[in-house]
C-alpha cells in the first residue's frame, strides 16, 4: 500500500465554527473537500507523524463513509494509531474520555451535533486537541489558513477496514484500535456517581423515559441505565442509531422531543424523563409536569453537587456562557465560588477547567459538564439527576419550587429564527450595534435600560481575548435580552434571542415563562424590529 499524494486546490467556506467545520452532506461528498479539510487538521497542527488520535462519531448519513476515508489519509500521513469506536460510532463526551485516558494527541469527532442528519441534512467534523476538548480559536486559526494554503492531500490507496468487531488491525504501517464505543465511558461514570443509590431508585419503583433521538447515546443509556442500573427494560426508547436519525431532529428541546413531553405532561407520565442529541453532548431534563429549562438544570445540579459522589467535596467553581441564565450566579454566591460567564462555545471552558478554577460549566443550549472531560454530557447529566433524586427522594417539581423559594426563579426563554436571510440577520444586528451608546436609561416597556453593551471576554488563565460575542440589554431590575447570531447552522442565519427575567418573590412566582416574559419579548422586538428587518412575525423554536 503506497501513499498517493493527490494535487488539489483551497476550497471556499472551509473556516472551523464553534464547533469545527458543518455543512450540508453533499457538500462534504464532493470530490476532495474531506480530504481537503482532514489534510488542514493535520498540516495546521503540526501533522499527523508519529502522532496518535482517537476517531469516532455519532452514526450520521455518511459517518462511515469518513471514517475509512480518514484512516486512510491519517496513515498516509504517517500516524502511528488511531483509536476508532466499533462501526465508527463515538458520543462526542466519550470521545472526549478516550482522548484523555488515553494521553493522545487528540481526536477527529465526526458531528453535526443535534443538526439533522441524511442524504441531504448535515455532516460535521471537528478536531480535538490533547486535553480532549474543541479545538482553541488559536488551533482552529491555524487550520483555517492550512485550508487556504492546501495544494495536495495525502491519502493510501487501501481497502476499507473492518471496523464492525473490537481488536486491533493495521492499515499501512498504522496500528487501528477498534474499541467498545461504551465500556470506557460507563466506567468513568460509575466512578463519579453512586450506582448503588441509583440501583436502589429504581428497585423501588422509578420510571424513567429515556429518548435517545435515534441517535448515537442510545447504546450508552440501555447499557448504563438497564443493564447496569436496573431501570426497566424499554425505559430507552428510539435507541437505536440511525444514519437520518429516524427522519427527526436530534435536538433535545420541547419541541424536536415533543412525543416525550406529550409522555411527561399526562396521566401517565414517569416520574423522571429525559432526553440527548445527535452526538451525546446535549440533554434535556423533565419531570412528572415539569420541564426543566437547562439554565436551572445547571444552577439546581450546582446546588446539590456535594450529594453526589463525584463533587461530594464541593465545587472549584462554576462558569455559563453569556446567553445562559443568571440562575448559576445566585447559587455560586450562596455558595461563596466563582462563577465565570464565557462567550458561546464549549472550548471557552476548556482553560477554567484545565486550570482547575471550574468544575461544573453549562450552556443554556442545553449543554452540561464537569472536569470529568473537556465537552458537555448529555448522559452526565441525567445520571447527576438521578443521583441527587435518589439522595433527595423528591419528585423533580419539587427540587425545583425547593430551588426557586431558596434563591429565586430567573424565568427564562430562547426565542430562534432559523435559516434567516443572512444579509438581513447581519443587518439587524448591525442597527443594534448602533443603537448601544444611546440606550443607556431609556425606558421599554416600562422597563428602564441600565446599561447596554457587545459582550467581550478576556480569558482570565491565557489573557486571551474573544469580542463580539452577543449583544446584552440590561435592566435595572436585573432582566435581560442578549442577541447572538448562531455559528451551528449550515444555511443562512440562525438569530436567537434571549429572555430572562428574575422573580424573587415567593408569592410572585408563576407556572408559565413565556406569560411571564411577555414584556421582555415586546421589548426585544421594539429595540431590534425582528419583524420588519426579517419578515418573521414569530420565532421557528421557543424552548
Amino acid at each position: 500500500m503506497t501513499p498517493e499524494v493527490v494535487a488539489t486546490h483551497a476550497i471556499e467556506g472551509q473556516k472551523p465554527g464553534t464547533s469545527g467545520l458543518r455543512k450540508k452532506t453533499p457538500v462534504f461528498m464532493q470530490p476532495h473537500y474531506l480530504e481537503n479539510f482532514v489534510q488542514s487538521i493535520f498540516d495546521g497542527t503540526g501533522g499527523a507523524a508519529g502522532r496518535t488520535y482517537v476517531l469516532g462519531g455519532d452514526g450520521r448519513y455518511f459517518n462511515d463513509r469518513a471514517a475509512q476515508v480518514i484512516l486512510r489519509m491519517a496513515a498516509a500521513n504517517g500516524a502511528r494509531k488511531v483509536i476508532v469506536g466499533q462501526d465508527a460510532l463515538l458520543s462526542t463526551p466519550a470521545a472526549s474520555n478516550l482522548i484523555r485516558k488515553r494521553g493522545t494527541d487528540g481526536g477527529i469527532i465526526m458531528s453535526a451535533s443535534h443538526n439533522p442528519g441524511g442524504p441531504e441534512e448535515d455532516f460535521g467534523v471537528k478536531f480535538n486537541t490533547p486535553n480532549g476538548g474543541p479545538a482553541a480559536e488559536g488551533v482552529t486559526a491555524k487550520i483555517f489558513e492550512a485550508t487556504q494554503a492546501i495544494t495536495e492531500y495525502r491519502i493510501l490507496a487501501a481497502q476499507d477496514v473492518d471496523l464492525s468487531t473490537p481488536g486491533t488491525a493495521t492499515l499501512g504501517e498504522m496500528e487501528i484500535e477498534v474499541v467498545d464505543p461504551v465500556a470506557d465511558y460507563a466506567e468513568l461514570m460509575e466512578e463519579l456517581f453512586d450506582f448503588d443509590a441509583i440501583r436502589g431508585l429504581f428497585a423501588g419503583g422509578f420510571r424513567i423515559r429515556f429518548d435517545a433521538m435515534h441517535a448515537v447515546t442510545g447504546p450508552y443509556a440501555r447499557a448504563i441505565l438497564e443493564d447496569r442500573l436496573g431501570a426497566p427494560e424499554g425505559s430507552v426508547v428510539n435507541a437505536v442509531p440511525s444514519p437520518d436519525f429516524g427522519g427527526g431532529h436530534p435536538d433535545p428541546n420541547p419541541i424536536w422531543a415533543k412525543d416525550l413531553m406529550d409522555i411527561m405532561m399526562s396521566m401517565r407520565a414517569p416520574d423522571f424523563g429525559a432526553a440527548s442529541d445527535g452526538d451525546g453532548d446535549r440533554n434535556m431534563i423533565v419531570g412528572r409536569n415539569a420541564y426543566v429549562t437547562p439554565s436551572d438544570s445547571l444552577a439546581v445540579l450546582a446546588a446539590n453537587a456535594t450529594l453526589v459522589k463525584g463533587y461530594k467535596d464541593g465545587l472549584k467553581g462554576v462558569a455559563r456562557s453569556m446567553p445562559t441564565s443568571r440562575a448559576l450566579d445566585r447559587v455560586a454566591a450562596k455558595l461563596g465560588i466563582d462563577c465565570y460567564e464565557t462567550p458561546t462555545g464549549w472550548k471557552f471552558f476548556g482553560n477554567l477547567l484545565d486550570a482547575g478554577r471550574a468544575t461544573l460549566c453549562g450552556e443554556e443550549s442545553a449543554g452540561t459538564g464537569s472536569d470529568h472531560v473537556r465537552e458537555k454530557d448529555g448522559l452526565w447529566a441525567v445520571l447527576f439527576w438521578l443521583n441527587v433524586l435518589a439522595e433527595r427522594r423528591m419528585p423533580v417539581a419539587d427540587i425545583l419550587a425547593d430551588h426557586w423559594a431558596k434563591y429565586g426563579r430567573n424565568y427564562y426563554s430562547r426565542h430562534d429564527y432559523e435559516e434567516v436571510d443572512a444579509d438581513a440577520a447581519n443587518a439587524l444586528m448591525e442597527a443594534l450595534r448602533r443603537q448601544l451608546p444611546n440606550l443607556k436609561g431609556r425606558l421599554i416597556e416600562g422597563m428602564r435600560i441600565e446599561n447596554a453593551d457587545e459582550f467581550a471576554y478576556d480569558d482570565p488563565v491565557d489573557g486571551s481575548r474573544s469580542e463580539g460575542q452577543g449583544i446584552r440589554i440590561l435592566f435595572a431590575d436585573g432582566s435581560r435580552i442578549v442577541l447572538r447570531l448562531s455559528g451551528t447552522g449550515t444555511q443562512g442565519a440562525t438569530l436567537r434571542v434571549y429572555l430572562e427575567k428574575l422573580e424573587t418573590k415567593a408569592a410572585a412566582l408563576q407556572d408559565n415563562p413565556q406569560s411571564a416574559l411577555s414584556d421582555m419579548v415586546a421589548a426585544a422586538e421594539s429595540l431590534a424590529q425582528i419583524r420588519a428587518r426579517t419578515g418573521r412575525s414569530a420565532p421557528d423554536v421557543v424552548t
